[in-house]
């Protein structure tokens, strides 16, 4: 029970990646409060941890709306004590080349992975700070799901790859400005795994061509994030902040 006594929030847990570390750090012991904007898919996930003996809350957010954000926030801290780790993983993409990427859509990218991703860290830093000095023990957390898009674009993904640059300086960022609370910043990079957000494209012909291209010509499973999550949260990472951590199953290096 690794995490035993820890609250994490997390965000975009209804599905990817986010439903599964949801349901990773159930397994390890974790109180896991569970946001996102579709309230039935995250029920259903807090129902499967449920009945598989781990301590789940869903909490309907949309990480672009900064109450929504404080709201879901005060719901957790009601139901399960402070949050002391949150993990900022709610993002989308609307792929499509530049040139022909509408204000809307554009908007709507930034609008989660960007902003929503520092107004979720920013709340989550606030609350730690407010409660002063950590006791012994405690730790404080905040990790960021970025993408290997941050560090190497790829087509069609202008504003994503963008985006996720942002989200990378904002965790050396905030890892430096609230290193004296003792908060640990840090970014993991996935590289591209078997999720909704790119699903459809590994199916078409292109898409398998890409795969066909990478080292070891496979997605990588999600499970293989486990480990750097685990780790990043424990007492073992109480010297590591503002460091990325790639993890892309050699794809970056096609």
């Amino acid at each position: 029970m690794l995490m035993a006594n820890r609250h994490v929030l997390l965000t975009g847990a209804s599905s990817g990646v986010g439903r599964h570390l949801a349901r990773t750090l159930a397994g390890h012991g974790a109180k896991v409060s569970c946001c996102a904007r579709r309230g039935g898919e995250l029920a259903t996930l807090v129902k499967e941890i449920g009945a598989a003996g781990g301590v789940a809350a869903a909490l309907p957010c949309d990480v672009r709306d900064a109450q929504s954000i404080r709201d879901a926030f005060d719901s957790a801290e009601d139901m399960f004590g402070p949050v002391d780790s949150v993990i900022v993983n709610a993002g989308i993409n609307i792929a499509g080349p530049a040139q022909s990427l509408s204000v809307d859509n554009l908007d709507a990218i930034l609008g989660v992975n960007l902003r929503g991703a520092f107004l979720t860290a920013q709340e989550g830093g606030r609350r730690m700070i407010g409660r002063g000095r950590p006791v012994a023990g405690e730790a404080r957390r905040i990790i960021f799901i970025a993408s290997i898009l941050g560090k190497a674009p790829d087509l069609g993904a202008v504003a994503y790859a963008a985006s996720k640059a942002g989200v990378l300086m904002l965790a050396k960022a905030l890892a430096k400005e609230w290193a004296r609370h003792e908060i640990n910043v840090n970014a993991i990079l996935p590289g591209y795994m078997p999720t909704d957000i790119v699903a459809e494209w590994f199916e078409t012909d292109k898409g398998k061509a890409q795969i066909e291209g990478w080292p070891r010509r496979r997605l990588m499973p999600v499970e293989d994030l486990d480990g750097a999550v685990l780790y990043l949260l424990s007492s073992a990472a109480r010297s590591v902040s503002g460091a990325e951590l790639q993890i892309d199953d050699t794809q970056s290096l096609a």
